[in-house]
């Protein structure tokens, strides 16, 4: 594959090349909540990033607008109308119909010093596909300029590092024939090429282990299956939707997964638990739940300490965990895979889960430069500041005195506060 950077090529050419929980979501907001107002903010969580001083603010904005240009043409809403591997018929028609005509919405980008406030205002339905586009262009704007430094010997010498590295986490998976994994890495690749690359590579050659992508465009491009279920927006936007009193707020966490179910059912019920601590989600959800619902999903805090918990939870209402997956997510690399894999394969009296990961920056991010830790989350639902607390404070999202109220609603009192890498 040539790697040669073209200034003039655009970095989203397709609104497929986007993750497929977004879609996901998309649909049920559509269909339950399309008049929701809402504003999704940029966070840099890399301290020192200073992208105003690396990326030139008329080359984000080209980008941005180039986006706003797209359309979903005919071929690929045929292919999200036949993505029905998790139940019957997934996207219905309204809702294609409704992407048909999608324009996405209007973006604020204003310099403050030497980084860059970004933000993305208006309906639920019509804002939500921004994130992991806007994303994927601030990650890619950012290393381009960073290669850009560089001589061609030397930036041939960083896809050779990424090659390499590739290499060893691939003979690292063959070492571990157990470990499954998905591609997550759409948000903070290297690059839309370098990410295609990755992809290709691990689908000819670990090809039992590697289930799909996130990103749609890839599965559709190289005959995978897309990933992804729901992220924390959804119960984030939901304590918008119901903001009239504590107690309201305190029940909005359970409508979320109660109108997940009811969109999808079993095919696409794999439960994200931390948006307001992992310890509320397992006290709150029912014994029905633990039955019905296929999994859970890690995205912070200690995973071994996270699986732990799982079982105790399935144990509580009389569930096998054997029965069940955990999806672990959270800023992985492969020798964390393995640990965990090792851990809950090698206990003895301890009926553990079936585990499999959603490898993200690692994966596609891993030639030698720094990584970027960086969102873009729902801050404002219903004009209500939106809060997101995590099993990791240092993944806290929302104002202060928001973030001190949803602690005293939902009982958090995570004390972890570790950096994140990713």
């Amino acid at each position: 594959m040539n790697f040669a950077i073209e200034p003039a090529k655009y970095i989203i050419e397709s609104l497929l090349d986007i993750d497929f929980y977004k879609f996901t979501m998309g649909q049920l907001i559509f269909h339950r909540y399309p008049n929701v107002r809402v504003k999704y903010a940029l966070k840099v969580r890399t301290k020192g990033a200073n992208l105003a001083k690396v990326i030139k603010e008329a080359d984000l904005r080209r980008e941005l607008d180039h986006v706003r240009t797209l359309r979903f043409r005919n071929s690929e809403l045929h292919y999200l109308r036949g993505t029905n591997e998790y139940s019957d018929r997934m996207f219905k028609e309204d809702y294609l119909e409704f992407l048909k005509n999608l324009e996405l919405t209007p973006y604020e980008l204003k310099r403050a010093g030497d980084d860059y406030e970004l933000t993305f205002d208006g309906l639920w339905s019509e804002a939500i596909y921004w994130e992991t586009l806007a994303l994927a262009i601030i990650n890619e704007l950012y290393y381009r300029v960073l290669m850009a430094e560089k001589t061609p010997f030397e930036q041939e010498a960083v896809y050779a590092t990424g090659k390499i590295r590739l290499a060893e986490k691939i003979k690292k998976l063959r070492a571990n024939p157990q470990i499954t994994f998905s591609d997550f890495g759409t948000r903070r690749r290297f690059s839309r090429d370098w990410q295609e690359y990755v992809v290709r590579t691990l689908a000819a050659e670990v090809p039992k282990q590697l289930l799909g992508t996130s990103n749609v465009l890839l599965a559709h491009d190289c005959n995978l299956l897309p990933m992804g279920t729901a992220a924390h927006e959804m119960f984030m936007g939901m304590s918008g939707i119901m903001h009239g009193s504590d107690d309201e707020i305190r029940a909005s966490h359970n409508k979320a997964f109660e109108d997940w179910w009811d969109e999808y059912g079993f095919g696409l019920s794999i439960a994200l638990t931390d948006t307001y601590g992992s310890d509320y989600a397992f006290a709150s959800m029912t014994k029905e739940q633990a039955e019905k619902w296929k999994g859970l999903r890690q995205d912070s805090g200690d995973p071994i300490e996270f699986g732990e918990k799982a079982i105790k939870f399935y144990k509580k209402h009389g569930v096998d965990p054997k029965t069940k997956f955990i999806v672990f997510s959270d800023g992985l690399d492969i020798d964390t895979m393995i640990k965990i894999t090792s851990h809950f394969r090698n206990k003895i009296k301890v009926a553990a889960f079936r585990t499999t990961y959603g490898w993200g920056t690692n994966l596609t991010n891993d030639l030698g430069f720094s990584a970027l830790s960086m969102v873009i989350k729902l801050v404002e639902s219903c004009g209500h500041g939106t809060v997101k607390l995590s099993d990791n404070l240092a993944k806290a999202m929302g104002k202060p005195e928001d973030i001190e109220r949803f602690k005293r609603i939902f009982g958090h009192t995570v004390t972890l506060n570790e950096s994140c890498t990713y």
